[in-house]
């Protein structure tokens, strides 16, 4: 069985998609990811595409996403970022919240520690979803 991971913010243009790339980069396709937003933005944050693209990841092409329903049934982790958004709730889930600065309207000085303690997160979780550790 593949885990399925949702990554909610509100706007779902910085935390939630630096997670999803992070999480996906590093899985290397064991885990299905996802992100969505309550309040999806028009694009990308153009800083968090920056921290991400320093370490060779590009989430330029990404559009942010309305949170679903069907989002949530579907995925056995739902993770959100230290937004506040409410989430539906389904039995059998696992639910955590990610207390994070919100990159919005920071440079990409600024969002690289938030980048960094997102990584640092993201490893965890893969180790603790494919009961492995994960190699840097």
């Amino acid at each position: 069985m593949t885990p399925e991971v949702l990554f909610v913010c509100v706007h779902n243009a910085g935390r939630s998609q630096m997670a999803a790339a992070l999480l996906a980069h590093h899985s290397m396709g064991r885990i299905v990811v996802r992100s969505a937003g309550s309040e999806p933005a028009e694009a990308v944050n153009p800083a968090a595409a920056e921290a991400l693209a320093e370490w060779g990841l590009d989430i330029t092409a990404e559009i942010p996403t309305k949170l679903s329903y069907d989002d949530v049934e579907a995925s056995d982790v739902v993770i959100t970022m230290g937004c506040g958004d409410t989430c539906p709730v389904f039995p059998g889930k696992r639910y955590l919240d990610w207390k994070l600065d919100d990159p919005a309207g920071l440079g990409v000085e600024h969002v690289r520690p938030i980048r960094d303690d997102i990584d640092r997160r993201v490893r965890g979780l893969l180790a603790e979803l494919l009961d492995q550790p994960v190699r840097g």
